[in-house]
């Protein structure tokens, strides 16, 4: 088991520390206090990856449009010299 690159000889040593520090009547309060932090964090981040798929997806929506367009101009560009020549 491994969370946030700590295994589980760790974090025993983590909660045994936590456990001498706060006592066993605010330990549970803390953990859920953390547990909601993690969790608001992992939304928040979801959030932002989600935003920034959407921003490059239209984006790239953008540059292909711009490509077509420019494309389109070009051969209109190469028919009107045609027309001017023959």
């Amino acid at each position: 088991m491994n969370i946030f690159g700590i295994g589980l000889p760790e974090m025993g040593v983590i909660m045994v520390v936590a456990l001498l520090i706060f006592g066993p009547k605010k330990l549970p309060e803390i953990g859920r206090s953390l547990g909601k932090t993690i969790r608001s964090f992992q939304e928040a981040s979801n959030e932002f990856q989600n935003e920034f798929k959407r921003e490059a997806e239209q984006l790239k929506e953008t540059v292909q449009t711009t490509a077509e367009l420019e494309n389109k101009h070009i051969e209109a560009g190469k028919h009107q010299q045609e027309n001017i020549q023959g």
